[in-house]
């Protein structure tokens, strides 16, 4: 039995829910998901949790149970919450802007590297020197995938630090040359 898969996932207020044969609609504050299930997974919607069951006993559908549990909560907490990924920019001359639905970063290129910012996601830039990004948004996936992308264009160096890097992250440093 699946350990993710067997808990139910709570409603919160403010968020609906619909359940229409294998699809899921999940409405909130912050946007609508749907999710496709599998057809080895059922979904019931019971006094205010969605309840997951495998329709049989093989391998494939109790792998595809606790997955798609783990989806619906990130599902349900992105409508209600949101998620955030925080990133520093260390380097010097290194900032980032923001021109309208473009990210502009200045990582020490010949050039500025321009990022579209994609729809579902809002990017924020603080910090006394610009170096600070947070992006936002309903879609952990999406916003996951925007953070690693602008993390992607400069990945911190291990010798002096520079680049782009989680605001958690820890860079571990290494020892320049030795005269």
């Amino acid at each position: 039995m699946s350990r993710i898969g067997r808990l139910p996932v709570p409603v919160p207020q403010g968020v609906d829910v619909q359940v229409a044969g294998q699809k899921l609609t999940v409405k909130g504050k912050l946007g609508t998901q749907v999710l496709n299930l599998h057809r080895d997974i059922d979904a019931k919607l019971d006094s205010g949790k969605i309840v997951l069951k495998p329709r049989n006993e093989s391998k494939r559908s109790k792998a595809l149970w606790g997955t798609s549990r783990a989806l619906l909560a990130n599902m349900v907490a992105g409508v209600s919450k949101g998620f955030s990924e925080n990133l520093a920019i260390e380097g010097t001359g290194f900032r980032a802007a923001l021109e309208g639905k473009v990210l502009s970063l200045q990582l020490g290129f010949s050039h500025d590297i321009k990022y579209p910012i994609p729809e579902g996601v809002t990017i924020k830039v603080g910090g006394d020197k610009q170096n600070a990004l947070e992006v936002t948004g309903g879609d952990k996936r999406l916003v996951g995938q925007v953070a690693a992308e602008i993390r992607g264009f400069k990945k911190p160096e291990p010798y002096q630090g520079k680049g782009v890097r989680y605001a958690t992250e820890h860079v571990r440093r290494k020892e320049g040359k030795k005269k």
